[in-house]
């Protein structure tokens, strides 16, 4: 008994130690928060732990809605991932912005990093968003994009870069770059502001040559 309470108390004595050296350290600006300066192992380790124990946790019992991946969906969830994701992902003929090479952490490779969540979990993540990593909230585009783009995220290994491109000038044509319209073409005259910059266009704006 008196061993275990000698063994406790060195474990809380060196936990308050170590909680005050990194509080020191932090307080005397040692630890670089520079984007160029890399994580220290650890604390990367506590990040993603982090982060994936969160998102499982928050979205536990997240289930999609009927139909969230019918193939009508997939023109305005294209647009909506032209539109506000594939600037910092890139995607299928689509090169991310400069902006996004300095980032970090660096914005991963969506056709990749997808596979690694559920449905539900990727809906938490563009609806809610992540801390410090860059990854805004969605949540004003509305549930009904969200899962559609959910559905466009799981599906993006198996689409070519010229099916992309085919469904991106379909939501071009139909004004459907962010908005749940379902084929009905835009009406209020402002092509030129809601067009997504040519960074999240497939070959930075230039259509691909199809043979049909």
């Amino acid at each position: 008994m008196r061993t275990a309470k000698i063994v406790l108390l060195t474990l809380l004595s060196a936990g308050i130690l170590a909680s005050f050296a990194a509080a020191t350290a932090i307080y005397a600006g040692v630890f670089n928060v520079a984007a160029t300066e890399p994580h220290w192992a650890l604390t990367s380790w506590v990040l993603d732990t982090a982060r994936v124990r969160s998102i499982r946790a928050h979205a536990a019992g997240l289930l999609p809605p009927p139909g969230y991946d019918d193939q009508v969906r997939l023109v305005p969830a294209v647009g909506h991932f032209a539109e506000h994701c594939a600037t910092c992902h890139g995607g299928p003929g689509t090169k991310r912005s400069v902006v996004a090479e300095g980032m970090y952490p660096e914005p991963p490779d969506l056709k990749e990093a997808a596979q690694r969540y559920s449905a539900g979990e990727l809906f938490w993540i563009l609806k809610n968003g992540i801390k410090m990593s860059g990854m805004p909230s969605m949540a004003s585009d509305g549930d009904e994009m969200l899962w559609a783009t959910v559905a466009l995220l799981r599906k993006l290994p198996e689409i070519s870069d010229d099916e992309y491109n085919d469904l991106w000038m379909q939501a071009q044509a139909t004004g459907d770059h962010g908005s749940m319209n379902h084929g009905t073409a835009a009406t209020d005259g402002k092509k030129g502001a809601d067009q997504p910059s040519t960074a999240s266009q497939p070959d930075g704006g230039e259509r691909h040559k199809h043979s049909h």
